[in-house]
């Protein structure tokens, strides 16, 4: 990857209003009551929707004068198919001042599509991120979106992404847009006490690369400079998103393998949910790149794999564990281009662990002493992919061209390959 001939010398950074801590959620009615919203569509999946907390939360609502309802119909690791189903719904039951999503990333990323396609002409694929998509941006302003996790995973809550999965085409992707932003993020750690281990540990895979990604990514004066029109929420690395990762990073130390093994600590599952919150500050602006490229096909061309922890039914490699499966090798191929930033990251995440006599090791060791004490599977072989699915799992990751131009290194299909197959197991 050649020098800029002329480099870039601005970094851009944004975030949602941010409101954290133990009962927040239940100030949400007054917030948007300040907005004026007097009526709301609470967006939400049907496990999150049994805890009670999307009903309890619009209840609330009440007290300030706002009409709440809830829709539980979103899908985990959603698809178009289920967006459009979800769009269709809140256009049939309209019209909204602002939506209020609760749950994981599924949820949040389902309600950033009801309020795109709530307020702008045409349908998904006119917005999704080009070659799958025709890349469109939105003439219109969007409505108030917070969003309310329930999970410490996936910091949609921070970001300007939507991910889905165009079923026809057998691929994950997405549609990137700065406006697609919530409005806040009510971060409630209380929420997330009633989450299975084995969605905590595949949702802090997620904030642990969200972390390590955005760390490694490319430095944002690496790139040509860009004209205002050209500037894009994913800058590149950079001294602020460096400072949320490198703090994302401290708090998984210490607190991640207890979120997992304990889940009623709620210590522990409140630096998890601070963590994903830091983390999707940082990633929110500087990207993400080849473990989160590679995750896109793996998920999207699942076989038979059905994970514990997760709702019964459909195959499935949630998120967080598709996006694991390949970052050790990932950050063996990224070594060279920043040393010393791999080393630190290690040292963040596992500061116990002896140092390995060849320094490109330390991060993948860590990961992986992590992911085995956590339960994530031993590869891409381990959600059931072979050698022979090489090919298609390379020809999926390398259309997320958004997301491999943020990687440190030029990445090329022959690389894509050399990642994958050196996956299939790790350890």
């Amino acid at each position: 990857m050649g020098k800029p001939v002329q480099p870039e010398t601005i970094f851009t950074y944004g975030a949602p209003a941010l409101k954290f801590g133990a009962g927040a959620a239940e100030e949400i009615g007054y917030d948007l009551s300040r907005l004026g919203v007097r009526r709301v569509l609470v967006v939400t999946d049907p496990g999150v929707a049994a805890t009670g907390h999307p009903q309890r939360i619009a209840d609330r609502m009440a007290g300030y004068g706002i009409e709440a309802h809830v829709y539980d119909g979103v899908r985990v690791e959603p698809t178009d198919k289920s967006m459009n189903q979800a769009i269709d719904h809140a256009q049939g039951t309209g019209p909204w001042d602002a939506f209020v999503a609760v749950g994981g990333g599924s949820s949040i990323d389902t309600a950033k599509a009801i309020n795109l396609l709530l307020t702008n002409p045409g349908g998904l694929m006119d917005y999704v991120n080009a070659p799958v998509g025709a890349a469109q941006a939105p003439s219109q302003p969007l409505k108030p979106l917070v969003a309310v996790p329930t999970t410490t995973g996936t910091g949609a809550e921070s970001t300007t992404i939507c991910v889905l999965d165009v079923l026809s085409l057998k691929v994950k992707t997405g549609i990137s847009h700065a406006w697609l932003r919530p409005t806040m993020a009510v971060v409630d750690p209380e929420l997330t006490v009633t989450q299975p281990p084995e969605v905590t540990a595949c949702a802090g895979m997620d904030i642990l690369c969200h972390a390590l990604e955005s760390y490694t990514a490319r430095w944002y004066a690496d790139y040509e400079r860009k004209s205002p029109e050209q500037r894009v929420p994913y800058c590149g690395s950079n001294p602020i998103s460096d400072m949320w990762s490198e703090q994302a990073l401290r708090l998984l130390s210490r607190s991640f393998r207890t979120a997992v093994h304990d889940p009623e600590d709620l210590e522990a599952r409140t630096e998890m949910a601070l963590a994903a919150t830091m983390a999707g500050l940082g990633f929110g602006n500087a990207g993400v790149h080849i473990p989160h490229a590679n995750a896109y096909p793996i998920a999207g061309r699942v076989k038979d794999f059905r994970p514990a922890g997760y709702p019964d039914g459909e195959p499935l490699v949630p998120h967080g564990m598709s996006v694991a499966l390949t970052a050790p090798e990932a950050f063996r191929f990224t070594f060279s281009a920043a040393p010393d930033r791999h080393v630190r990251a290690a040292e963040l995440l596992d500061p116990s662990m002896p140092r390995p006599g060849d320094p490109a090791e330390h991060l993948p060791n860590a990961l992986m002493r992590l992911m085995r004490d956590i339960g994530i599977p031993n590869g891409v072989g381990g959600v059931g992919y072979t050698r022979e699915d090489v090919p298609a799992l390379v020809e999926g990751a390398i259309k997320q061209q958004r997301l491999l131009a943020t990687a440190p290194r030029e990445v090329t299909e022959d690389d894509l390959e050399g990642i994958f197959t050196r996956s299939l197991s790790l350890w």
